[in-house]
């Protein structure tokens, strides 16, 4: 998975796209990504709960 960092009005930005040509990129920033890692576990169980 390619993976992208770039500036949105002057803050850091990280972006994930499937492939190179993924026309929708996750777009996220620091504070999104501080919530990503402190809920880590229970984005995990929701995955595994959820996926097919």
């Amino acid at each position: 998975m390619p993976v992208e960092f770039e500036e949105y009005n002057g803050n850091p930005v990280i972006v994930l796209k499937k492939d190179e040509n993924d026309a929708y990129p996750f777009r996220f920033g620091l504070r999104k990504a501080q919530l990503i890692l402190e809920n880590i576990d229970e984005i995990k169980k929701f995955v595994e709960k959820n996926k097919k």
